[in-house]
């Protein structure tokens, strides 16, 4: 048994990376045919609701109309252009290119991971703990379009940190048009092409955070070469495709796209700690007021600024821990947003010490909040209880243990 042990184990070495891709690959594949199996046979269907809405969006193209006009869609153009494949082509075909992506951001995670100075195991490892994790694999074979996005943040992050300011701007523009979340990027970005304009010694380590003083916050605040060359290609980028969609579809490509988000105040499946806010002032002939919603933005601008000054010389945990924290403290949490951060948190495993009886145990915590949620969930939903009240506690209590792995991942960063 040993001997076949040791054998099992020699075998998982031997795969390249480029194998391990291929047979992520295949196992989504086969979810995808298992998917469309359950959507004919059972109730429950397998695919996720917003395909069918990104489908009927693309059909909508296809006809020269707006995808706009199926309700719901808050989405770029763009998404339901390439979408058009499903209605050309085939109904999979959608599934097929979030599978592709997903595939990519395991190639990308391991590409950064080896530029990084890891060796090729501890790269390999990492890329493994998104080829072989079952949430990102059962998300994009379902239809959900968060592969796309990961994509282009890994692919951004990858060019900023090699130095390829023109390359990393345009795929910071492509993610921000195509979800509007990336903009918690901006000031670590700015930072971290600014860092030579900071009061830094010559023998001190760049990774050593900045003291916060009146002179370095002068010194960084004047853009360097590369911050006005990311922000001139990021904003003619941006810019030409905001002009396009908003010369297409007018004023409902920007509602949809950007500014719902900003001011969406939903309360389903969401696990975020102003839930019962949110309930008591869901009244639709009241509303949520607009300088309220606003005002609940102001933790996360506190803690994004914090974070970006703390490491604007590490771009991997500057991104991880500001997309973490930003969906910590959102107004609206929902389990797909968790792909964001999970998406950047192989990239910086090589750089957390710590123990895998800790690590065990806040897994347990993050898991055990969201049952606790989900449970009190079932209970409004299906079985008509009232227990509004214990969703609330829940959402905290997630909200507890999301600031208990922050405050973790920060006390055992060091970098490689």
């Amino acid at each position: 048994m040993l001997t076949r042990c040791s054998f099992g184990l020699q075998r998982r070495k031997m795969l390249t990376i480029k194998q391990w891709c291929i047979l992520a690959f295949v196992v989504r594949l086969a979810m995808i045919a298992y998917g469309q199996w359950q959507d004919a046979n059972m109730a429950v269907k397998y695919t996720d609701v917003d395909y069918y809405v990104f489908t009927d969006a693309a059909e909508y193209v296809t006809k020269g109309e707006s995808p706009y006009l199926r309700s719901t869609y808050r989405y770029p153009p763009i998404l339901a252009w390439i979408l058009t494949l499903n209605i050309w082509l085939s109904p999979v075909a959608g599934k097929i290119i979030f599978v592709a992506f997903d595939i990519l951001v395991g190639s990308l995670i391991y590409k950064i991971v080896r530029k990084s100075g890891c060796q090729e195991n501890m790269a390999k490892n990492c890329a493994l703990a998104w080829l072989l994790n079952l949430l990102p694999a059962t998300v994009s074979s379902r239809g959900n379009a968060e592969s796309v996005m990961a994509f282009l943040v890994l692919q951004s992050l990858d060019y900023l940190i090699n130095g390829r300011t023109v390359l990393a701007a345009i795929f910071y523009s492509l993610s921000v048009h195509f979800k509007i979340y990336p903009v918690t990027f901006a000031l670590p970005i700015y930072l971290y092409l600014g860092k030579s304009h900071s009061s830094m010694k010559k023998d001190e380590d760049p990774k050593t955070p900045v003291p916060f003083s009146r002179k370095n916050l002068r010194a960084i605040l004047l853009p360097s070469p590369e911050c006005r060359l990311f922000i001139g290609v990021a904003s003619l980028v941006l810019g030409a495709l905001t002009g396009i969609c908003f010369f297409l579809y007018g004023r409902v490509f920007l509602y949809e796209t950007y500014f719902y988000h900003i001011v969406r105040g939903d309360i389903k499946h969401n696990f975020s700690p102003y839930f019962y806010l949110l309930y008591l002032l869901s009244d639709p002939s009241a509303g949520l007021p607009l300088c309220l919603r606003l005002l609940l933005f102001v933790p996360q601008v506190l803690l994004l600024f914090a974070i970006s000054w703390r490491f604007q010389h590490d771009p991997p945990i500057s991104w991880f821990l500001c997309t973490f924290c930003f969906v910590m403290a959102n107004k609206v949490c929902t389990s797909q947003y968790f792909l964001w951060y999970l998406s950047l948190l192989p990239v910086i495993i090589p750089s957390l010490k710590i123990n895998a009886l800790r690590v065990a145990l806040l897994v347990v915590l993050w898991f055990l909040a969201q049952g606790l949620w989900l449970l009190s969930a079932y209970y409004l939903e299906f079985m008509g209880h009232n227990t509004y009240i214990w969703i609330w506690a829940a959402s905290l209590l997630f909200f507890a243990a999301n600031g208990l792995i922050a405050s973790n991942v920060i006390d055992s960063y060091q970098p490689v």
